[in-house]
């Protein structure tokens, strides 16, 4: 029998090597795999009988360990263990060698006290003191459902990878398990959201099935499009009967609604589907990202570049064609395993015609994946994007499409734009990137290819979104033009007014603020002075949008531009201020003394010298930015530029 099962990343190797010396130094039967495990194949039959054979699992849970497919197997068995003698720590311990502990999963872990990797002997001290206290090995449970009140699934063979996501998962739901690591004193639902076919469901089963040890009450599958009748399987007529049969039970238990229909329903008919007893823990899954409230959230994305090409058999081109998306990953990989040759799903993945993947599940699985597209602007906007796929796209690009294809005016096109994209954010459709873009997943614009309902709107916004890229494409090209061998040049095209119009409003801002107008040693507030440069950006951003300015860097010769000075402003100069000083400031803010003033408080800082100086070195390239300006508005605010 082994004291001590030792748990660790192959990453990890070499500093986990002098502990369990030590350990066994001091005493302790210690196993560690040298062998290692194979990658997705879960946990194997002798790490389960080793593991069977151990008092407790040491686990050297550093910034990689959840990342190891194998630990987060062994440890999981050893947490299910723990459960069984009632409490989850009882058989797992934790040594954490990083500074913090947000990277430990599950939150019952997080909320335990870790020992020290940098005082081997003290730890050898605390893990012979707790596996004293234990009787025997662990009993490790065998795969199967305890007590299935309402809707057992089945073993699913083509989960795979998600193990962090099971953790969050639990760690949400067990959130108030751990009010001090947490802030949650009360038990919150919790929601799974993405895509269609992206995996919710799946996940759900599979939490249900590998956790149900922590539900001695029972797991409750219940349909969100059928509910009514999920609720009356339980033989309940009313929300006092389902009360009064959980409260009999005394014991928690696991409420799940899947596919809540959250887009047809108010918020508050969503939320009354959660379990009807406070010992319930309540987990939905939807497409929907428009409920915040209902619970916390667990974002479910795409399945990783390594777990996804093992689904269809290691093809990278045709892994990579559907971008971790589950479901087509399924239905492709059961192809490839049936005969099928990669190279000719993947050409018949873009052909026209009858979507592949509706002729290998043999039935309608695209509709579902755009059937939320409901409204006129969702749909057009969801053409743009594809128009523009594969690049990412902003609500201006989306707009400008609108404006040339339909002839509306600007603000007329931005507002049917933000819509949409509203719209399609909510609905999973689409997935932020940054700075205020968006993306397309490429199964989304292959199912809306199949189940556009006006394919001639899809070719009338894409032959204008062609046109708004020429146009951009000719608006990019240097407004001087040199030819090879000699010194000649084109003429420099004219402002035109809106960014004369821009650069004048650009300007008046500027030289009325903190950075250009010095602030002298000793006066003001750094804190204000932070704000009002962080402001600048949003004054810009806006200015811009008002003229039909984009954002971007503009003339590649070097010539002023109102995108290429917007850009510098924001990403080179003001930018990297504030993140560097905000920060910094605000944790010294948060430890000023109640009878403190803010302003004595922030004199007392030590790094307020530095920061002033940082502060007056913004004036040069601010200063320069303004004259770049004039040079556009034709105004001249008499700031002469510096350095």
């Amino acid at each position: 029998m082994w004291d001590v099962f030792l748990s660790y990343s192959r990453g990890d190797v070499e500093r986990v090597r002098p502990l369990a010396r030590a350990l066994r130094d001091g005493g302790l039967e210690v196993f560690t795999d040298e062998t290692g495990v194979e990658s997705f194949a879960g946990i194997s039959a002798t790490i389960r009988r080793e593991l069977g054979r151990s008092k407790a699992l040491l686990a050297f849970y550093s910034a990689g360990y959840p990342e190891r497919e194998a630990c987060q197997w062994e440890l999981t068995t050893a947490y299910l263990a723990g459960l069984g003698d009632g409490d989850p720590r009882r058989r797992v311990m934790v040594v954490n060698p990083e500074p913090d502990a947000d990277h430990i999963h599950p939150v019952e872990l997080r909320d335990a006290r870790h020992a020290s990797a940098q005082d081997i002997p003290a730890l050898v001290v605390d893990v012979r003191a707790h596996v004293s206290r234990l009787d025997g090995p662990m009993t490790i449970a065998e795969s199967g459902v305890r007590r299935w009140l309402l809707g057992r699934p089945q073993p699913r063979p083509d989960f795979l990878g998600r193990l962090s996501e099971l953790w969050q998962v639990h760690s949400a739901l067990h959130a108030h398990t751990a009010p001090l690591v947490t802030g949650r004193a009360a038990a919150h639902a919790v929601q799974i959201r993405g895509m269609a076919g992206i995996g919710k469901t799946l996940l759900a089963q599979e939490y249900a099935l590998r956790f149900e040890a922590a539900y001695p009450g029972g797991v409750c599958w219940l349909d969100g499009e059928a509910y009514d009748e999920s609720v009356g399987a339980l033989g309940a007529n009313s929300p006092g009967d389902l009360f009064a049969y959980f409260d009999a039970i005394g014991e928690p238990f696991l409420w799940i609604v899947d596919a809540a229909p959250a887009d047809r329903l108010h918020l508050r008919e969503t939320a009354a589907m959660a379990a009807p007893h406070p010992l319930g823990h309540t987990l939905f899954t939807l497409r929907s990202r428009a409920y915040d409230t209902l619970g916390i959230p667990v974002d479910l994305g795409p399945l990783d570049v390594p777990h996804a090409r093992v689904l269809v058999g290691g093809d990278e081109a045709l892994a990579d064609a559907v971008e971790g998306h589950p479901l087509a990953l399924g239905l492709l990989g059961r192809a490839v395993r049936a005969g099928h040759h990669a190279g000719t799903l993947y050409e018949r993945l873009h052909a026209r015609g009858r979507s592949l993947l509706d002729s290998l599940a043999d039935e309608d699985v695209t509709g579902p994946l755009v059937r939320d597209v409901d409204t006129a602007d969702a749909a057009d906007v969801l053409r743009c994007a594809a128009a523009l796929h594969p690049l990412p796209f902003a609500a201006d690009d989306v707009a400008q499409v609108l404006a040339t294809a339909d002839g509306v005016p600007r603000i007329v096109a931005r507002r049917r734009a933000a819509n949409g994209v509203r719209e399609l954010l909510a609905r999973s459709l689409v997935t932020p990137t940054a700075d205020e873009h968006w993306s397309l997943h490429p199964v989304t614009q292959h199912a809306w290819h199949h189940h556009d309902p006006a394919p001639a709107r899809t070719e009338a916004l894409r032959h204008a979104a062609l046109r708004t890229l020429y146009d951009r494409r000719d608006a990019r090209d240097p407004v001087t033009l040199a030819f090879p061998g000699t010194r000649r040049e084109a003429p420099m095209a004219a402002h035109s007014e809106s960014e004369r119009m821009a650069a004048y409003d650009l300007q008046v801002e500027l030289v009325t603020r903190i950075g250009v107008q010095e602030l002298a040693p000793g006066t003001g507030s750094l804190r204000e002075a932070l704000t009002s440069l962080k402001s600048l950006i949003d004054f810009t951003r806006a200015t811009l949008h008002t003229y039909s300015v984009n954002l971007e860097r503009g003339s590649v010769s070097g010539a002023p531009t109102v995108q290429n000075l917007a850009y510098v402003l924001i990403n080179e100069t003001i930018r990297p201020f504030t993140s560097t000083w905000h920060p910094r400031l605000a944790a010294y803010e948060a430890r000023c003394p109640v009878d403190a003033a803010p302003l004595d408080h922030e004199a007392a800082w030590p790094d307020a010298e530095a920061m002033r100086a940082e502060l007056a070195a913004l004036r040069g390239p601010l200063t320069r930015i303004v004259e770049g300006l004039g040079g556009i508005s034709g105004a001249d605010f008499g700031v002469a530029a510096t350095g």
